[in-house]
């Protein structure tokens, strides 16, 4: 009997783009491309200039791989670097919610650094995109709700999906692919305790993914082993990650449930675990001609893993910490009615924004913990300053994917993006969107920008 660690190398290494359905290309053309615009935007924050700037001293000075933000050449592992920490730096990169895991800053930085060093064509990024959001789903579905508690699944099961991604670029056979999977697990890593002291972590967390995956399947290809059940193994991640790892999941439908499609885009620029109550107190203030000045109370009833997250942000000390403020979304929510880029950028120092953040609470609810991760429900109780109660329900956030962004939608996200702090021109950002919906007849990655 093969194991679980097997299976998935099997079908990573040996997935076709003709086995993969059209509906699942497409949305992981529309993933990439929402992609390229976090990096856009994430491009020009303190954190990625400072990784940026490691790699422009350590790394060569030419390549074909892109750094997209700031526009060079290097190799494949220090765009990889670069590209993934721009990501996940403005929270508007995907999330897929049963394994509560970021894949697209994961995946798509070392695919396209590695398909534009390799000379890759358009349909072997694509499935090699494909593999390892497959397989890194289904590796942050097995670590559970225990290990997200301490570890950024990221961090952890990016590294892994990153392996995949670059493992199939590389056609990395079974064995090979089986490698990768165990050097990457054996560097995994990303803890939440970053939080607390708003440190730059978070970047790191998904640079170094890429970045370890990368290596792990380069050193594959050459012959250099990895252990053969780091993820079930006695002594493998879910042993020393998670109190309630369950291997059944690692090979969950495999080649036959397609987990991409299940991955929501975000609206809003910021944790994920603030979407759904932010969606429920629009519906509330909508529905009943509310303005923030009319609020008395927000009470917001969530699940445990958005109290271990946002509970350590108490007052945000700076913009990226104030993305995990349950307060500052839901504050931007009622005054602004958009948590947006520019939003956060203004609200860190804002006194009516702190004002409101005051008001806002979170409480475990039973249904909402239960449904939780495969299902993210918003609940909200808003108390007025006359004493009217009203409560508010989301069963999809925007985004999810039974409320989805259509392509128009997410054209004018990246456009927005892109545009952030002047991170590209208008030219350029539409050159990416005309690239990638042309993705499937490109015969060669070259530069993108």
């Amino acid at each position: 009997m093969t194991t679980q660690s097997e299976q998935l190398a099997t079908f990573a290494a040996n997935l076709q783009f003709s086995d993969i359905p059209a509906h699942v290309i497409a949305r992981c053309e529309d993933l990439l491309l929402d992609t390229l615009g976090s990096i856009l935007a994430g491009s020009t924050a303190r954190p990625v200039k400072t990784i940026d700037a490691f790699a422009k001293l350590q790394g060569p000075t030419t390549g074909k791989s892109q750094v997209l933000g700031n526009v060079r050449n290097t190799t494949a592992l220090f765009a990889s670097l670069v590209n993934a920490a721009a990501a996940h730096m403005v929270e508007q990169d995907d999330v897929h919610n049963g394994s509560v895991f970021h894949p697209a800053a994961v995946v798509f930085p070392p695919a396209l650094a590695v398909a534009q060093e390799i000379g890759a064509s358009g349909k072997e990024l694509l499935t090699a995109c494909v593999a390892g959001y497959e397989v890194g789903i289904r590796v942050g579905e097995f670590l559970g709700r225990s290990h997200y508690r301490i570890f950024h699944t990221t961090g952890t099961a990016g590294t892994i999906a990153a392996a995949v991604t670059v493992g199939r670029l590389l056609k990395l056979n079974p064995e090979q692919m089986l490698d990768a999977i165990g050097s990457a697990g054996t560097q995994a890593a990303g803890l939440w305790e970053f939080l607390r002291t708003a440190a730059d972590s978070k970047q790191l967390h998904t640079a170094k993914a890429a970045a370890n995956g990368l290596i792990a399947a380069y050193l594959a290809k050459d012959g250099f082993t990895g252990a053969k059940q780091i993820l079930e193994g006695a002594q493998g991640m879910g042993a020393g990650m998670s109190t309630d790892a369950d291997p059944r999941k690692l090979v969950d439908g495999l080649g036959t449930r397609w987990a991409l499609p299940e991955t929501s885009f975000k609206y809003h620029a910021s944790c994920r675990h603030t979407h759904p109550a932010a969606d429920a107190l629009q519906v509330v203030m909508k529905d009943n001609n509310l303005s923030a000045s009319d609020i008395a109370s927000v009470v917001t009833h969530v699940h445990q893993g958005a109290i271990d997250v946002l509970g350590a942000v108490v007052k945000p000390e700076t913009v990226h910490q104030s993305k995990f403020s349950m307060g500052t979304v839901l504050a931007l929510i009622a005054i602004q009615n958009f948590a947006g880029l520019a939003e956060f950028d203004a609200a860190l120092h804002d006194e009516q924004v702190g004002a409101f953040r005051e008001k806002v609470t979170m409480e475990l609810d039973e249904e909402v913990d239960t449904a939780y991760p495969n299902r993210w429900i918003g609940k909200v109780t808003v108390t007025t300053n006359d004493g009217r109660v009203f409560k508010g329900r989301v069963d999809e956030p925007k985004g999810d994917p039974g409320n989805t962004l259509s392509r128009p939608e997410i054209e004018d996200k990246v456009m927005r993006l892109g545009q952030y702090e002047n991170a590209a021109s208008t030219e350029t950002i539409r050159h990416l969107i005309d690239y990638v919906w042309d993705l499937q007849n490109k015969e060669v990655i070259e530069a993108l920008v």
